[in-house]
């Protein structure tokens, strides 16, 4: 039986399209799931275009109360019954019971080359320090923000005259080969890190 795989998100979904496609392709688990915080996050559309459910449980409602959010995204998730959770772009800080709750079974991507730049704004603080590489890491998900132990990174050069767009572009060509590499080894038991050099992008 293939591993059961959800994927959280807040917007577009480039990220989430890229891993059920490579789960749809390669036969290693099924998307079952793309969950959504947000109304307008487009890639609720494109999840059901890949013919995967979808779900909206907004965060607004509960502006204030971040345990009745978490309660009734955990009641959703609990229903899907997932093995592994990606967090696509899940705009949302979570709390160490939730977290808890899910240990083991949850990762993230983040843009830059953690531990640097964990947060917002990654591409522009690259940009600030001169830094001559930048990136991307993906994951686990612990109760520190962008913490967990990170198994994989790609890797890009900073380029003379970069803006934060160029670089996140640059970024994110190289997040939609990494995070797909690391789910494949992950849904494996195999935690080793994963490296991509993305000199050409």
């Amino acid at each position: 039986m293939r591993p059961r795989v959800v994927i959280l998100i807040s917007g577009g979904g480039s990220n989430m399209v890229t891993l059920v496609r490579d789960m749809q392709a390669g036969g290693y688990a099924d998307p079952v799931l793309v969950l959504a915080n947000r109304a307008d996050a487009g890639g609720l559309a494109k999840a059901a275009e890949l013919g995967v459910e979808t779900a909206l449980i907004e965060s607004r409602p509960y502006k204030g109360d971040r345990e009745a959010f978490e309660a009734a995204l955990t009641e959703r998730l609990a229903s899907a019954n997932p093995d592994i959770i990606c967090f696509a772009g899940f705009m949302r800080v979570l709390t160490e019971g939730f977290i808890r709750r899910w240990q083991g079974k949850m990762l993230n991507i983040h843009p830059s080359l953690l531990p640097l730049y964990k947060g917002l704004h990654t591409h522009q603080r690259a940009l600030d320090d001169g830094v001559m590489v930048h990136g991307c890491s993906v994951h686990e998900v612990s109760a520190e923000l962008d913490g967990g132990t990170i198994l994989g990174q790609a890797v890009v050069p900073v380029l003379a005259g970069d803006t934060p767009d160029t670089l996140a572009a640059r970024v994110l060509g190289v997040e939609h080969q990494l995070y797909p590499a690391v789910l494949r080894k992950f849904v494996t038991g195999d935690r080793t890190p994963t490296a991509i050099f993305g000199t050409d992008i």
